[in-house]
């Protein structure tokens, strides 16, 4: 495969990756606040949880996805399997 190949299927690979961890973490989240705090919080807690544990969810997948991606680069040199995904063009002449 070619260079530009090989960054076509990282991106697709590396975005299934992070929804998956994302989803993994809001659900893992959405169980821990259901086994601990939702019979301590008032009604009208899971107005402001849902959007909270999302978030959380959020920030949490980027951690993983930071710490898989560093590994990956430690083991893979990046510049020669990989093209540039935003690269300098030269104008284009008339």
């Amino acid at each position: 495969m070619n260079k530009r190949a090989n960054t076509l299927i990282f991106i697709l690979g590396a975005t299934v990756f992070n929804i998956i961890i994302t989803a993994l973490c809001f659900l893992a989240l959405l169980l821990l606040y259901s086994r601990f705090l939702y019979f301590r919080i008032p009604e009208g807690g899971i107005t402001w949880a849902l959007p909270v544990i999302f978030l959380a969810s959020i920030v949490a997948s980027f951690f993983v996805y930071k710490l898989v991606i560093k590994q990956i680069m430690k083991k893979v040199d990046m510049n020669t399997c990989f093209e540039p995904i935003f690269s300098r063009r030269s104008p284009r002449k008339l």
